[in-house]
């Protein structure tokens, strides 16, 4: 009888070891493996000659490295094959913050296709952000927080807008409350909604201001996903957003306007995802 105990104690023993190690290796392919999505809008709005136009959406790298000098990342870039490739913050980790990653992946991507930049609150934490930014734009990189940029195709046009993080404006000027700042800073965009506009914004939890804007397409990251996510639920926790975020992953949709928010690709204060691949996404706009 003691036998059989021992014997069966050992079972239970080895199965649950055997449990944790395919657990840790779960956990560690679902951290260092790269999804690429691909998502479609479509919008009858949409000019004819950018039907079909890709935008690669890159958030919340986090100074995270796929492979040496992010080669594994920008191989993923490559083969999609974008027309732009739109960064929507956290490039950098305020916890950890390493310029030269971040750079050279972006002097690398720009080799792929034209990148836009906009701030998350990463780099709003930063206190040397500047340096940071005159860096970018000396790499060619566009940062679009405040600011517009247009893109033309044979004789069309359509219209990029981004807005700095509330992270780097809180304080006397905006106050603190971040949905108020987001208003501010949206209001004082030069936007008068003519034409196809897609706005870069860091922030999903804004999705009602950026739809009541009327921008026909935002593009954001900052949730990861929910850093956990539970099958058929969704995410368990985000910045700004708390439990179960309603905005963490996907297309969403609000009258006129469409929100995809990426995953995002690093991690930061919690240092590793659970059922939730790092991830880049292939925005396809279509008439």
């Amino acid at each position: 009888m003691k036998r059989k105990l021992i014997i069966s104690f050992s079972c239970i023993f080895g199965t649950l070891i055997l449990a944790i190690i395919a657990f840790l290796i779960f956990v560690i392919l679902g951290n260092t493996c790269l999804h690429v999505s691909n998502l479609t809008v479509n919008d009858e709005d949409l000019p004819d000659s950018f039907d079909g136009f890709k935008i690669a959406h890159v958030s919340d790298l986090h100074n995270t490295e796929f492979g040496k000098y992010n080669k594994r990342l920008l191989k993923k870039l490559r083969e999609a094959e974008p027309d732009i490739i739109a960064i929507t913050g956290d490039l950098i980790d305020s916890n950890n913050t390493d310029f030269d990653v971040a750079l050279s992946f972006v002097q690398e991507a720009l080799k792929i296709a034209p990148c836009y930049f906009v701030t998350g609150n990463h780099e709003g934490r930063v206190d040397a952000y500047g340096d940071f930014e005159k860096e970018l734009i000396s790499l060619g990189a566009i940062v679009l927080d405040g600011k517009s940029a247009k893109i033309s195709k044979n004789g069309e046009e359509i219209t990029l807008w981004g807005i700095h993080d509330p992270e780097s404006l809180k304080g006397e000027l905006y106050g603190y409350n971040e949905k108020a700042i987001i208003d501010k800073l949206l209001s004082e965009l030069d936007y008068d909604q003519e034409g196809y506009n897609v706005l870069l914004s860091h922030r999903p939890e804004a999705f009602e201001s950026y739809a009541n804007m009327e921008y026909d397409l935002v593009l954001t990251g900052h949730a990861h996903g929910g850093q956990f996510r539970i099958p058929f639920v969704g995410g368990l926790y985000a910045p700004a957003q708390g439990a179960f975020p309603k905005y963490d992953s996907g297309l969403y949709t609000k009258g006129t306007t469409n929100m995809v928010v990426s995953r995002g690709l690093g991690n930061s204060a919690f240092p590793f995802r659970i059922n939730n691949t790092p991830e880049i996404v292939i925005v396809t706009l279509a008439k």
